[in-house]
């Protein structure tokens, strides 16, 4: 039988991104500050199981049902951007130049994993797309085999609607080298090319 110790070392090494050796080390930090660490987070963690919703508007994740964004009365309701998870609109977010609303589809297409379009919040997007004045729907969908069969099919769908569908561009990160870039990267950045100056 393992020690609490240990049970609560092999738990945080099922979290990604912590491997066995890290999740010794968390524990041992943890317990060593009990009252400033252990305690807050075994609070923070039981409350945002108790409390954390997913909105049955957007997919977000937050504290109330429609989330936060989806309440904010300065964004724009005509631009729905479109991403695979939370994670991604959460990146979005961090880089404070979208001001519309979100859809989170919980994934993407895949006939290898067996995710076909049932799978996923498709239907209520275009319910959304559909019925609240939306104009533009951006596919921010990641840059994959998975996501570009998405956007294609997404775009198939949404068209007919009558919104306008547009991509994020894909190519060259800012502060990128050209030696530095994989091949697909390069040909995107070549194909999304646009007038300079």
């Amino acid at each position: 039988m393992l020690s609490p110790l240990d049970h609560l070392a092999r738990q945080l090494a099922r979290l990604p991104g912590i491997g066995p050796r890290s999740a010794r080390r968390m524990v041992l930090h943890m317990l060593k500050k009990r009252e400033g660490v252990m305690y807050p987070l075994i609070d923070s963690m039981t409350r945002a199981a108790e409390q954390v919703k997913e909105c049955t508007t957007c997919g977000n994740l937050g504290g109330s049902d429609p989330c936060e964004l989806c309440t904010d009365r300065t964004r724009d309701p005509t631009l729905l951007c479109v991403v695979e998870s939370v994670a991604d609109l959460w990146a979005m977010e961090r880089a404070r130049v979208f001001r519309g609303r979100y859809h989170v589809l919980g994934g993407t297409l895949s006939a290898l994993d067996g995710v076909r379009p049932a799978d996923l919040r498709i239907d209520k997007l275009l319910t959304r797309a559909n019925d609240a004045g939306v104009k533009e729907v951006i596919l921010a969908l990641n840059a994959t085999v998975e996501g570009q069969t998405t956007a294609h099919y997404l775009a198939e769908r949404l068209v007919p609607i009558g919104v306008s569908v547009t991509r994020l561009a894909h190519g060259l990160p800012v502060g990128g080298e050209l030696d530095h870039l994989d091949d697909g990267t390069l040909a995107a950045a070549l194909l999304a090319r646009r007038q300079a100056g």
